[in-house]
C-alpha cells in the first residue's frame, strides 16, 4: 500500500471520526513498570476504531453504488451502518448469532439490516456473496481491504502526531490485522522509531503463530472467546505481509487477564473497554518483561460490551 492512499483516507475521515485521547494513570504505570499510554478508541464514534476504516471505505465508493454489505461481529457492522447511512446508502450486515446483543442492537439502531448466521456451521463469505449478487451491493471487508486499512492508519497518524520523537512500542488488539497493519504503515511513514506489537487472546493467537512461522496459520476454533471482536480464522492476505514487514512478535493474554484489565481501566481511567479491545492493555500490564521500551502505547480498540460481561469485570474491582 502506498502512502498516498493513507494520506487520502486521512483527509476524508477528518470531521467524520473523533480524534481520541492518549490517557495515562500512575497506577497503571506502576503495574506495567514504565510509562503506559492508552489510545482510547473505545471513545470513538460507534464505540470502536472501526468507524475510521468504514468511513474511509464507504466514502471511496464509486458514484452509482446502490448499497453496501459487510460481515462483522459488531464493531465493523456499526461503523459500516453509520457510514452508509451518512452517504444515503442501505447497508446489509451479516453478523454471528452469538455476537453481543449490544452490538446487534447498535447496528440496527444505526440503520443496518442485520442477517444472523452460525459462525461454527455456516460460511459468512458464502452468505454475503449470495446476498451481494442478488441485490447488487458493494462488499466492505472488515480488514482485508486497502481503503479500510488506510482508514485505520489514522489511529497511527494521531499517535505519531502526539508523541513526536518519543520511542515507543505500540501494542494493538489484532484480529484479521486491519488496525494493526494500518497503524504499522502509518508509523513506518511518520514515526519509524515506534514499533508495533500485535496482541491476541489465548487460543486465538493466529497472528502471533503466523509471524513466528512465517506463513499464515489458522486458528483451530472459530468461536468461544469473550474477545469476540478479534476472533478471526487467520490473518488477512493483504494484512499479513504488512505485519511481517513492520511488526515485532505477537503477544497473547488470558481471558482472566482481559477481565482484570477491563476492571483496572474502569477503576483508574473511567473508561469501558470490551474484551477484544482490552488485550493490548492486558499485554502491557501483565507481560512487562516482553517490552524493551520505556514507553508503551496500548490501543483500547473498542468499548461495545454487553452489561453481563462488564459486570463480570466489575466484580473484580
Amino acid at each position: 500500500m502506498n502512502t498516498e492512499l493513507i494520506d487520502a483516507a486521512w483527509d476524508r475521515v477528518q470531521g467524520h471520526v473523533r480524534r481520541t485521547p492518549l490517557l495515562n494513570h500512575p497506577a497503571l504505570d506502576a503495574i506495567a513498570g514504565r510509562r503506559l499510554l492508552v489510545k482510547a478508541e473505545c471513545l470513538q464514534l460507534t464505540g470502536s476504531f472501526k468507524a475510521r476504516g468504514a468511513w474511509a471505505a464507504v466514502s471511496a465508493l464509486p458514484a452509482g453504488t446502490t448499497g453496501v454489505i459487510a460481515y462483522s461481529s459488531g464493531n465493523h457492522a456499526q461503523g459500516v451502518a453509520r457510514a452508509a447511512a451518512a452517504h444515503g446508502l442501505p447497508a446489509v450486515i451479516i453478523m454471528p448469532a452469538d455476537a453481543p446483543i449490544a452490538k446487534i442492537e447498535g447496528t440496527r439502531a444505526l440503520g443496518g439490516e442485520v442477517v444472523l448466521y452460525n459462525r461454527e456451521t455456516e460460511d459468512r463469505d458464502a452468505i454475503g456473496t449470495e446476498i451481494a449478487a442478488a441485490r447488487g451491493l458493494a462488499l466492505i471487508k472488515p480488514y482485508d481491504d486497502p481503503q479500510v486499512i488506510a482508514g485505520q492508519a489514522s489511529v497511527g497518524i494521531e499517535i505519531a502526531d502526539e508523541l513526536g520523537d518519543i520511542a515507543a512500542e505500540v501494542v494493538v488488539p489484532c484480529g484479521g490485522g486491519g488496525l494493526t497493519a494500518g497503524i504499522a504503515l502509518a508509523l513506518a511513514q511518520r514515526a519509524p522509531h515506534m514499533r508495533v506489537r500485535p496482541a491476541e487472546p489465548e487460543g486465538f493467537d493466529d497472528t502471533a503463530r503466523s509471524l513466528a512461522k512465517g506463513v499464515i496459520t489458522r486458528n483451530a476454533r472459530l468461536g468461544g472467546s469473550i474477545c469476540d471482536a478479534i476472533v478471526t480464522p487467520q490473518p488477512g492476505d493483504l494484512t499479513f505481509p504488512i505485519l511481517q514487514a513492520h511488526c515485532l512478535s505477537g503477544l497473547t493474554v488470558t481471558e482472566d487477564q482481559v477481565l482484570q484489565t477491563m476492571a483496572l481501566a474502569l477503576r483508574h481511567m473511567k473508561i469501558v473497554i470490551e474484551p477484544g479491545g482490552a488485550v493490548a492493555l492486558a499485554a502491557a500490564l501483565f507481560q512487562p518483561q516482553a517490552f524493551g521500551s520505556d514507553t508503551v502505547v496500548a490501543v483500547a480498540s473498542g468499548g461495545n460490551v454487553d452489561p453481563g460481561l462488564l459486570a463480570r469485570a466489575i466484580d473484580l474491582m
